[in-house]
């Protein structure tokens, strides 16, 4: 099992949320690089050697407490309408970054993972790759359904789409609904 990926089997579930919890809410407050493992377990009112006993290191607790928020916004819904579906993820994920601590700790983990390659392989396995199955899967639908054209290159419309993102979030750009709108209207015109 790599050194990124929780063994839950370890754990006390009460404290692995303080810790999660802990993490998330300190790197909102004081950014990724300012937040140390002793600092997560004074918060969490645990010793730090339980997270280090379940984590490898503090891009492993904050990486997992980043990946929990996410999840209820990488369900890709299926109106029928792949348009509006899309509006709705992304404005979710939109409102995930901007306004909670999903976004600092985000960045905080891919620039640690500048350094840690396995914690930068781990976000890529449990931030990016659920996100690309999910839309992977709800564009073929589309293109059963006649939603976009069969011979649509889905994988760059994909990084089209959350690459806007990205590339706002890790540049401190604005990132509002508008932007997302924009973007929609700017990409559909041409894969219809």
């Amino acid at each position: 099992m790599s050194a990124y990926v929780p063994d839950p089997s370890r754990r006390n579930e009460h404290s692995r949320r303080a810790i999660l919890d802990a993490a998330l809410s300190l790197v909102g407050e004081l950014g990724y690089d300012k937040v140390s493992i002793e600092a997560i377990a004074r918060r969490a009112g645990c010793g730090k050697q339980t997270i280090y006993r379940w984590w490898s290191s503090k891009g492993a607790v904050v990486l997992e407490a980043a990946t929990q928020s996410l999840n209820p916004v990488v369900v890709f819904p299926d109106t029928g309408d792949l348009v509006a579906d899309l509006r709705a993820q992304l404005v979710d994920i939109l409102e995930l970054v901007t306004t909670t601590s999903f976004g600092a700790a985000y960045r905080g983990v891919i620039a640690a993972g500048q350094s840690e390659p396995d914690l930068l392989e781990a976000a890529y396995q449990q931030v990016v790759e659920p996100n690309i199955k999910g839309f992977s899967a709800r564009a073929a639908l589309a293109q059963q359904r006649g939603e976009i054209r069969a011979d649509a290159d889905v994988a760059t419309l994909r990084d089209v789409l959350y690459g806007v993102i990205e590339y706002r979030i890790f540049h401190a750009m604005p990132l509002e609904p508008e932007h997302i709108d924009a973007l929609l209207k700017l990409t559909f015109e041409g894969v219809r």
